[in-house]
């Protein structure tokens, strides 16, 4: 280390844990830390986080990982932040408390709601790109108003803040001086008008929702403010969606590229450039960048349970000690002899969209081992990519050359191999899987100048494999899709 080296520091704020990674100026990794958080499931389809735990902890780690990285602040140029998406969380701006647990995105109590709203589905679809489903914020917004005793009438005095979980660590790094957002994280709350970039007054009408509660939208690149949590004044100057910050991560600039981050669910993103592009496989469409003033769209398909699939199986199921088990476990067996996994464990996202589908085992027999089941829930995970790839590909009418990969569940060779199998594309890892927060220090290098243009991100993006296709029956997709049509529809 130079006393000429610039560091940027990342926080990356996950459904199931907070970590700070600590960047050079050449997107190397000096310091991570990482801690998890509590989980909270109050009732079925309920799931929810303290903020405050969310605070603590991220402060935490970033802490901790400037400590081992052998910095102080003064040597950050920049904080760039990527976070969990839709999670809601509402506060008190006079005392910066929250008045109820965040709402987390897997969080299916609105379902109700969306159900009762249907008719207005075609009006949320034209102006933020999004369907009627409780994964999004505004219906958490709306719940919390309704059922939190006092939210509505604060909410109308002005003195209650809405935010995803990046407003909500600006807040807390700025100690209350700012409430902001960024356009890919407002674009996922059911109330932002991607055509004009504004908060939409229809919308935000037809869910009963205070203006006065929501923070103002900025870009993803900009010199926002800066904290002084750290002992030394630090610009915070980058914000995005996990997803979308993974886009840049992986240097996906131009029309047709496509990431896919396989974490506890899996989420594909392909970027369609600046004109919007809707889908009619019912896709979901989103702002993938804002950038100097400039918007990039994306068509996004979001998958649940991908990572947690294999959580269940080690968890609750016990067939593997560690998740990493699960390769040796499957390639025992030479193909799942016929079983099949739906795991719809809180219903189907992209391009299904059913919250009451459920886990589904099709397929056992008396001969059916737990390598049959490992290997069928593998391949689970890669039918639902392949389903979402497939809808791309038809909404944009741009054809997709290659798959790139990222997310803790890439370093299954096996699935890579089903997985370039099934999409008939090759599918390429990188070397560094910190793509997601590699994505938000990038942003904050981009707004500060340590780069001088998005494309710069290619000089960080190294290849560790490349998974070309073999031949995959046809027969086994049409079975997965057998599958699937059992698994919907079940919780009623």
């Amino acid at each position: 280390m130079t006393e000429f080296m610039k560091y940027l520091l990342a926080l990356d704020q996950g459904t199931t844990s907070s970590r700070a990674i600590v960047f050079d100026e050449e997107g190397q990794v000096i310091s991570l830390q990482q801690k998890e958080f509590t989980q909270y499931f109050p009732e079925p389809g309920y799931v929810e986080h303290d903020p405050e735990e969310i605070w603590e902890s991220q402060l935490s780690v970033a802490e901790a990982a400037i400590q081992q990285a052998g910095i102080t602040a003064k040597d950050i140029s920049a904080i760039g932040i990527t976070n969990q998406r839709e999670t809601t969380i509402l506060w008190n701006r006079k005392t910066g408390k929250p008045i109820y647990r965040a709402i987390v995105w897997q969080d299916r109590r609105t379902a109700p709601l969306c159900k009762r709203m249907k008719k207005h589905e075609p009006l949320f679809r034209k102006k933020t790109g999004l369907l009627l489903d409780p994964y999004f914020s505004g219906t958490k917004v709306r719940w919390l108003l309704d059922h939190v005793e006092g939210a509505r009438k604060l909410a109308e005095k002005g003195e209650l803040a809405f935010g995803t979980v990046d407003s909500w660590l600006v807040w807390k790094l700025t100690q209350g001086k700012l409430h902001i957002t960024d356009a890919t994280n407002a674009s996922r709350t059911l109330l932002y008008n991607i055509q004009t970039g504004q908060w939409d007054e229809t919308l935000l009408k037809i869910l009963k929702i205070p203006a006065s509660i929501l923070p103002s939208v900025r870009g993803c690149s900009e010199i926002y403010g800066e904290t002084k949590v750290f002992g030394a004044p630090v610009r915070i100057a980058g914000i995005a969606g996990d997803q979308q910050a993974a886009l840049v991560g992986q240097g996906c600039f131009k029309p047709g590229h496509v990431k896919a981050t396989y974490g506890t669910g899996c989420f594909l993103l392909m970027n369609v450039g600046k004109k919007i592009v809707y889908s009619k496989e019912r896709l979901l469409t989103t702002v993938a960048l804002s950038i100097r003033g400039q918007v990039e769209y994306a068509l996004e398909g979001s998958i649940f349970i991908a990572g947690a699939a294999i959580q269940w199986l080690r968890d609750c199921l016990k067939i593997i000690q560690k998740s990493s088990d699960i390769d040796t476990l499957a390639e025992s067996v030479p193909d799942t002899e016929g079983v099949y996994f739906v795991p719809a464990f809180t219903g189907l996202g992209a391009p299904y969209w059913d919250p009451s589908a459920r886990g589904t085992l099709l397929g056992i027999s008396r001969g059916t081992t737990t390598a049959h089941i490992a290997r069928a829930t593998l391949e689970s995970i890669a039918f639902q990519v392949a389903d979402i790839l497939k809808a791309m590909q038809k909404s944009a009418g741009i054809k997709i050359a290659e798959l790139h990969v990222d997310g803790g569940a890439v370093v299954s060779n096996l699935l890579m191999q089903m997985q370039a199998n099934l999409v008939k594309k090759p599918v390429l890892r990188p070397k560094n899987r910190e793509l997601t927060a590699l994505g938000a220090a990038f942003l904050a290098g981009l707004a500060v100048g340590i780069w001088k243009k998005p494309e710069d991100v290619f000089k960080t993006w190294k290849l560790d494999r490349k998974f070309l296709p073999k031949k995959q029956s046809s027969q086994a997709i049409d079975q997965w899709h057998r599958a699937v049509e059992r698994a919907k529809g079940w919780a009623r």
